[in-house]
């Protein structure tokens, strides 16, 4: 499928509305003759939508949106394409006309402007066509989230990335690569990182920061040595004062290379929460992933953490992975709730570009993954709440990822770096710091170089753009306080 776009600036918005409905489809200055195409056009005096598919096209015009229509052109034509591609296909997504990546922060964004909950229930479900269920949805964590919405313009969290893994999942697209290739780079990635760390202290005290969090995810990060993770959580605490903020995650991620003495070593080390992810329990669907483990592994992992005093856990799921089935998917939320971990993260799988079922184009069978997320209503039943939300390109269904969580046990993090409430500083390869002024809602980010030898070898010029941190507070906070 094709998408032709005439008469806007920026196609972005149509582009992703189109992929939507066929997932494939790919922007093109002009229809090629005899394929598939949408085609949006935007004009002096009217719009028009069109399908033309398996040889029988379809179009609709409407006027341009006047002053009192309270419409950008760019969302009159996109609302039109949308009509008429339900229309065609007989589909009607979820999330309804959104694309974007964060629904909740609409609510929160609404509300900050003043608007009722009847007003904003209207937006998503009238003027974006988001079913009612999924609003419902959004509407609950908005309110959960609401505690922690609320930040000091000095607030930040920490993230700390480790680019590695045991091997690669089939579905993962992540800056990740596998430990038994890259051994050599781990140890002076870890030495650097350590330093890269020391460096955003000194730019946080500069700053006059406060830490609220800290997060060390991945790749995974214990594929580290124990011994490395020694020496990296022993630079964070000496470099912070643990007792002073709000929560501490690590992703033990993998029972493969997560084991009795590693464990100890997050506990001891002061991490208040941990993600011990099983994906799925079935060992068919985990070998079909290019998983290492066994269901088993996953149980004896997650009872050792609890044997050395873990008592915040959670545990990720994916709903729709290659072979599974809405049974199979009910069986491991059964097998998870028995182990009552305290956070449950329910993800829908995103076909990523970057992942090998894309890049190797496989021909995998998918299940009713829409079926499957219906049935986390047992989440509900058995005493959790959703907590967070998120929305990916590529998500099977164009569904989304939940965070449900036991009364207490939300994932502060998740929710600050989700709903953007403050600066989150990273360090590491991949690393993205993301810096927030609260008073114009203003955002800008500070990339490190993307793979770990990159990283080593350009680590000076790491330094050098994360003093785009002082820049930053010099011109957007500092200049706001003192005027």
């Amino acid at each position: 499928m094709q998408t032709v776009v005439r008469g806007l600036a920026s196609v972005y918005d149509i582009e992703h509305l189109v992929r939507l409905f066929y997932p494939g489809a790919e922007i093109r200055p002009r229809r090629t003759r005899g394929q598939d195409a949408v085609i949006a056009h935007l004009g002096r005096r009217r719009m028009l939508a069109g399908l033309c598919c398996a040889g029988q096209c379809s179009w609709e015009y409407a006027p341009l949106p006047g002053p009192d229509d309270n419409q950008t052109p760019e969302y009159a034509l996109a609302a039109l394409v949308y009509r008429l591609l339900c229309r065609r296909t007989g589909k009607r997504p979820p999330w309804g006309m959104l694309t974007g990546v964060r629904p909740v922060r609409i609510i929160h964004d609404s509300r900050a402007k003043g608007m009722s909950e009847s007003e904003i229930r209207r937006l998503f479900c009238h003027k974006y066509d988001v079913t009612d269920e999924k609003f419902e949805l959004a509407l609950d964590i908005a309110n959960r989230q609401s505690p922690w919405m609320q930040a000091d313009e000095r607030d930040y969290s920490l993230y700390i990335g480790i680019p590695f893994c045991p091997s690669r999942c089939s579905y993962c697209s992540f800056v990740s690569r596998t430990i038994e290739k890259e051994k050599k780079l781990v140890q002076p990635y870890v030495d650097l990182l350590c330093r890269e760390l020391e460096d955003i202290r000194s730019l946080a005290d500069h700053n006059r920061l406060h830490l609220k969090t800290i997060y060390i995810g991945g790749g995974t990060p214990t594929s580290l040595s124990a011994d490395q993770l020694r020496q990296l959580m022993g630079t964070v605490r000496r470099l912070y004062d643990l007792g002073d903020i709000q929560e501490y995650t690590v992703e033990a991620g993998r029972p493969d290379c997560t084991d009795l003495e590693k464990l100890e070593v997050l506990k001891e080390y002061g991490a208040t929460r941990i993600s011990i992810n099983p994906q799925t329990l079935s060992d068919e669907v985990l070998a079909r992933i290019g998983r290492r483990h066994t269901a088993e592994d996953v149980i004896r992992c997650f009872e050792q953490a609890r044997s050395v005093g873990h008592t915040n856990i959670n545990m990720d799921l994916i709903a729709g992975l290659p072979g599974d089935t809405p049974d199979g998917f009910s069986a491991t939320l059964d097998g998870v709730l028995t182990l009552s971990p305290e956070n449950i993260t329910v993800h829908t799988l995103t076909l990523k570009r970057a992942s090998n079922l894309v890049i190797e184009q496989r021909q995998e069978e998918y299940g009713d993954v829409a079926q499957m997320i219906s049935r986390c209503n047992v989440l509900g039943k058995a005493g959790y709440a959703p907590y967070y939300l998120y929305r990916q390109k590529g998500t099977l269904q164009n569904l989304e990822n939940t965070g449900w969580c036991k009364p207490g046990y939300e994932g502060l993090y998740n929710i600050y770096i989700m709903e953007e409430v403050h600066t989150i500083l990273s360090a590491g390869a991949g690393g993205s710091t993301k810096l927030r002024q609260q008073k114009g809602n203003l955002i800008k980010r500070v990339f490190n170089y993307k793979y770990p030898l990159d990283y080593i070898n350009g680590f000076d010029a790491v330094l050098q753009r994360k003093e785009g941190v002082n820049d930053f507070y010099a011109r957007y906070v500092d200049s706001q306080t003192s005027g």
